[in-house]
Parts: C-alpha cells; structure tokens; sequence
C-alpha cells in the first residue's frame, strides 16, 4: 500500500495529524519564548536591582569605603527621627501643592482652548508644548538668569512699575514658589497633550445633543466632558504626581537646595546622602520610603477619583 493510501484509512490519517500537530505543552510554552528575551532584561535591569537595593537599604554600607554591615531597619528607624528628612519631605509635598493643582488645571483649560476652532492653533499648541522638550538643566540655566536679582527679566520688569530687587531664589520664603513656576512653564504642556488626546476622543455628537437641548457651554462642560474626562484627569493627576515628587534637576541647577535648605526635596536629600556622605545604605531606605509614598498616593487617588474602566 502507498503513502497516500495509507493515509486515506482514518485511523492512519489521525495518526499522522497526531505526528504533525504541536501538542499541549508545546503549545502552551511557545508565548513564553517570545517575551523571555523581555523577561531576562526585566530581572537583570530592573526587578534585580530593586531587590538588590532593598537589601542595600538593610546595611550601613559605605560607598567610599565599599564595605558595611547589616543593620536590619535600623535605617528605616532613623529616617523616622532625621529632621533633615522629615523637612525634605515637608518641602517636596509644599512643592506638589504649588505645581500639582496648577499643572492640572492650567493643562486642562489650555486643553480646552487650543482645541476650539481658531487660526493658528497648531502655532499656539507647538508654543505651548515646545518647553518640554527642552532639557531640564537648560530650563534650570535659562530661568536662573530670568530670576537673577540684578539683571534678570522678571525684575526688570517689575521695577517699570516701581518694584526692585525681588531676590527670587535667595529668599528662602521666594526660592520655592519660583522653582514651582518655573516647573509650571517647562512642563504644562505635557499636560495639556494628554487632555487634548482626550478632548478628541469625545464624541462630537454629545456635545452636539447637548446645545440642541439648550445646555450653554459651561453645563455642557461640566455634564457632559468632565465625566468623560475622567480616566484622562486621572491619569494626568497620577503623572504629575509622580514627577514632582521626583523633582530634582531645576533645583539642583537653581538653588542647590538653598538658601540654607529651603529647597532641599526629598530626591536631593537622597542624592546627598549618596554621592556626597556615600551613606549608600542610609540614602536606599530613603529610596523604599519614596516608593511607598507614591505608591501611598496612587491608591489614595484612585480611591477618590474613582475613574472606573480605565481603558
């Protein structure tokens, strides 16, 4: 018998089919060869280090001397009695409160304004945008010069009305929220990206329902694209969130944490107690402490904000 008569009996055919077809396990193992090149960067550059690091923050381990001893939470234990830290973090959260409400609400009414129909907006949303592709480090040079005291813009333009010599990053009571607004300028348009994103993603046939029913602009606002905005605000709130309690680079390059510590944040104080005392130990439990914070944060949000389905 030949080798297609024998596959044309139904037994030998199922057999042959059993040959060829992967089986089960095969099967269920072949997604997994696909992402494990994934897998292996995600233990060595990622998941590795942070248990690494969170065995480091266990130590008084010494990045000069390259040597140090468990110490279990003794760590931990002494951040709760740091005032250095304790103000750190009082001076991180007082930045968030300048920079988070504005960064959102600004993002969202600049949102809401470059997506009317009006000439030139492609112009004003490039404007709008174009700071936040700029390096921090050159934000943080451009906008020391504008705050200098003597010969910076803000102040030249203040004395035109008879106010002089604001020191706005000299006064301890003046450096922070000059650091906040410049963060507002730099990063905003971030914001309003995201918020225009979703603006666009709103059916046009609601809002158009909602004028026939005789609903003016503010109630179709705020029945109407709010809600549908919701999974977008809560992103945008998560983000900038995020990102200013992770400031750093402005004020490295503005004040140094100065005058005195009026600036220091919590990332700086890190910073620090890393690479100045080398207290390598010391500055990762204050990096487990940040995470816990901003993990704190998100869950406190999504409670509140509620935004639902997020896809």
């Amino acid at each position: 018998m030949d080798r297609g008569a024998r596959l044309a009996h139904p037994a030998a055919a199922r057999r042959h089919r059993a040959r060829r077809t992967p089986s089960g396990a095969r099967l269920a193992l072949s997604p997994w060869l696909f992402v494990l090149p994934y897998l292996v960067a995600f233990v060595l550059f990622r998941f590795g280090p942070a248990v690494a690091g969170f065995l480091v923050s266990l130590t008084n381990w010494n990045l000069m001397s390259g040597s140090g001893r468990f110490v279990g939470v003794d760590n931990y234990a002494r951040l709760a009695t740091d005032p250095q830290f304790r103000q750190s973090l009082l001076q991180t959260l007082y930045f968030m409160a300048l920079t988070v409400p504005a960064l959102v609400i600004l993002g969202l009414l600049l949102a809401v304004l470059v997506n009317q129909r009006l000439r030139g907006r492609s112009v004003v949303r490039t404007a709008i945008f174009m700071p936040y592709v700029v390096m921090s480090t050159v934000v943080g040079v451009i906008w020391l010069w504008m705050l200098n005291t003597d010969v910076g813009v803000f102040n030249y333009l203040l004395s035109l009305l008879g106010i002089h010599g604001i020191p706005w990053l000299s006064d301890p009571n003046a450096a922070m929220p000059a650091i906040a607004l410049t963060t507002i300028w730099w990063t905003v348009g971030f914001n309003m990206i995201i918020f225009l994103a979703g603006l666009q993603d709103i059916p046009a046939e609601l809002e158009e329902a909602a004028r026939v029913d005789g609903a003016g602009a503010f109630t179709t606002f705020r029945a109407i694209t709010l809600p549908l905005l919701r999974p977008v605000i809560f992103v945008v709130v998560m983000l900038t969130l995020i990102n200013t309690f992770e400031v750093f680079d402005q004020i490295y390059v503005m004040t140094g944490g100065g005058p005195g510590l009026s600036t220091l944040t919590i990332i700086q104080f890190l910073y620090y107690e890393a690479f100045q005392f080398y207290h390598v130990g010391y500055a990762s439990a204050v990096a487990y402490v940040v995470l816990a914070v901003l993990v704190a944060l998100a869950l406190i949000q999504r409670r509140f904000l509620a935004p639902g389905d997020l896809a």
